[in-house]
């Protein structure tokens, strides 16, 4: 029974020892990647990485990670020489293989979500527009300032924001884009009104440039906070050097 016992208390030192390494080695792995992350989109946000599953060191080893959560805040998105602010940014990337240095993986598959607000969509619009809640999913308020014969015109028209096609350099589908799309423009009887208020309300912006290689976007709808974005893929980058 002594040397059961003594046995016993060996098991849970043991055991503790392994627990506690393996829980610094994952907040260790953690911290690595968040700062990887940070330095390659050039955040001014913050970054949290969160490894699922246990034990982490058996997973590291083997180089493959269950699950890998990031959430990102203040990430910066260019395409077409454009950027343009997420406030929000959480995905959930699945079946994560590492590179050979530890330096990032490659998810088989991941989704998630994002968040514009109607002050990033503004500066995004880079027209003057000013955009704000239109009082329904997927629908903007945009207000803009055009000048008619030397006089200043204050507009203010509901539009659509929706996810369109965008086409690829040989003509086929290459993505999606965002698009804010006025539904009317009051004329007023004014020759060629309609025509320069949209040149300030209508835009497209292609996000899916500055995204992580793989994640698409699939879905958006609008409220009171903001363009809430979803986005999944496969075979999706995951840091990197």
């Amino acid at each position: 029974m002594r040397i059961l016992r003594v046995v016993v208390i060996i098991s849970v030192v043991l055991g503790a020892v392994f627990v506690g390494a393996d829980r610094w080695a994952v907040g260790y792995a953690e911290n690595q990647l968040a700062d990887r992350i940070q330095a390659r989109q050039g955040l001014a946000g913050s970054t949290e990485v969160e490894i699922h599953g246990f034990p982490f060191l058996t997973q590291a080893l083997s180089r493959d990670l269950d699950r890998v959560d990031l959430k990102l805040t203040g990430v910066e998105v260019a395409a077409e020489g454009r950027k343009t602010r997420l406030s929000e940014l959480d995905a959930s990337f699945r079946g994560v293989r590492l590179d050979g240095d530890y330096s990032g993986g490659t998810a088989e598959r991941a989704e998630g979500s994002a968040l514009i607000t109607y002050a990033d969509l503004t500066a995004a619009s880079q027209t003057g527009a000013t955009l704000s809640y239109g009082g329904a999913p997927g629908k903007v308020k945009v207000t803009a300032s055009v000048d008619i014969a030397g006089r200043k015109l204050s507009r203010s028209v509901i539009s659509t924001i929706t996810l369109v096609d965008a086409p690829d350099a040989k003509g086929g589908k290459g993505g999606k884009i965002v698009r804010v799309h006025a539904e009317e423009v009051p004329g007023e009887g004014i020759p060629g009104l309609e025509r320069l208020v949209r040149r300030q309300t209508d835009f497209d912006r292609n996000l899916e440039g500055g995204l992580p290689a793989g994640l698409q976007l699939s879905a958006l709808t609008s409220d009171e906070a903001g363009v809430h974005l979803t986005l999944g893929g496969s075979n999706v980058a995951l840091a990197g050097s």
